[in-house]
């Protein structure tokens, strides 16, 4: 396939090492539901190489598996050789399966784009062709949610100047690749140092994202010595904001912004679950207590637990107002005002660029368990 080409065209004297590892006897591969066992998750990417994923992958903590193969095409069982003739409609692939406990899905999709160039859709970097077009698989509604969301933040981060390409599928198939290809960088560390770096991946990444190649996920802290719950949370610095924000998420969140009435993601959202800081992911409303206010903006009249809110006095219109902040993600959320229904009398206007919804039946894996209890459930 084309990594034997370019391993003869960048590194005179290795293409014998490269034509080994490409011909060897192909086993047929056996297809998987992508259904992940009870006490895991399954992610499925393409990126290019599989064996650059597999590497990458393999190294977060949370993650128990890495397997490629091939998704998005029409051939059964294919073969290496098979999909590397460009006409299966497949693409290399891999499939992650991990503990959302301890990484979750949103980190996965962090991970990918610091590994891929998202701006190429017949290919990536030397390797060339449709069997390398990057895609993300969703496995349900939450991880086309994530997936949609990922991708536009990073579009609207001006990270690139070209436009974010890859594309989001609903997954239908996996087949496994053949044994040689799975852990092939840590079967052949040599050949796989010498295939990554003549394939211009790690030069692009480097060039693309500079220092901001290395910095970590913003993870919530874990709960303190007494188990109090309120030290899960904690505000990223102000560099990984910028990358994992929208501006208009950063603008509102940062610099006391008010996105558009009416033209918001959450003013008319009607699903069960709680709303939490974009930012710190302390949780803040719950759908029990949202209700249309005409105002455009979603309002609810009281929020989960007071001590996740802070409310400071603002004259920014030039008469005061009550603004609302999330304690430990110190994010603007909006403002409370006297004109809200029972049982309150409060109205807190909130701005959805503040807010990242969780529906109630991720509540439990997201961490969130304790709150079902406001939707009648232990």
């Amino acid at each position: 396939m084309k990594r034997t080409f370019l391993a003869a065209a960048v590194f005179a004297g290795v293409t014998a090492v490269i034509v080994l590892a490409s011909s060897q006897t192909q086993t047929v591969a056996s297809s998987q539901s992508g259904q992940a066992s009870d006490s895991s998750a399954v992610a499925t990417f393409a990126g290019g190489c599989f064996w650059c994923l597999e590497s990458t992958f393999e190294k977060l903590d949370g993650v128990s598996e890495v397997v490629s193969g091939y998704s998005g095409g029409h051939t059964q069982h294919p073969t290496y050789k098979d999909v590397g003739k460009g006409d299966t409609g497949h693409t290399e692939t891999v499939q992650i399966h991990y503990d959302p406990d301890i990484v979750t899905y949103d980190e996965l999709l962090y991970h990918f784009w610091r590994e891929i160039d998202p701006t190429d859709p017949i290919g990536q970097f030397a390797d060339r062709g449709s069997e390398y077009r990057p895609a993300i698989f969703y496995h349900d509604a939450d991880q086309q949610a994530a997936a949609e969301s990922s991708r536009d933040q990073l579009a609207d981060s001006g990270r690139f100047d070209e436009p974010i390409v890859v594309e989001l599928i609903p997954f239908e198939q996996f087949w496994k690749a053949e044994g040689y290809h799975q852990d092939y960088y840590k079967k052949s560390p040599l050949r796989y140092k010498i295939y990554r770096t003549g394939s211009g991946r790690d030069r692009f990444l480097e060039s693309a994202w500079g220092d901001d190649l290395k910095t970590p996920y913003p993870k919530e802290s874990k709960a303190g010595p007494a188990g109090d719950e309120t030290d899960r949370y904690s505000k990223p610095d102000d560099g990984v904001l910028k990358q994992t924000l929208t501006r208009m998420q950063y603008e509102v969140t940062q610099h006391e912004g008010t996105e558009p009435p009416f033209h918001n993601e959450y003013w008319n959202h009607k699903a069960d679950g709680i709303y939490v800081d974009i930012v710190s992911g302390e949780p803040l409303f719950s759908s029990t207590t949202k209700y249309r206010s005409g105002t455009g903006w979603p309002s609810f009249w009281e929020p989960i637990d007071d001590s996740f809110i802070v409310k400071k006095t603002d004259y920014k219109l030039l008469y005061p107002r009550t603004e609302v902040r999330s304690r430990h993600g110190d994010s603007h959320l909006g403002h409370v005002f006297n004109d809200g229904p029972a049982p309150t009398g409060l109205r807190y206007c909130i701005n959805s660029a503040s807010l990242k919804f969780v529906p109630k039946e991720n509540m439990q894996t997201q961490g969130y368990g304790k709150y079902l209890a406001l939707f009648g459930e232990q």
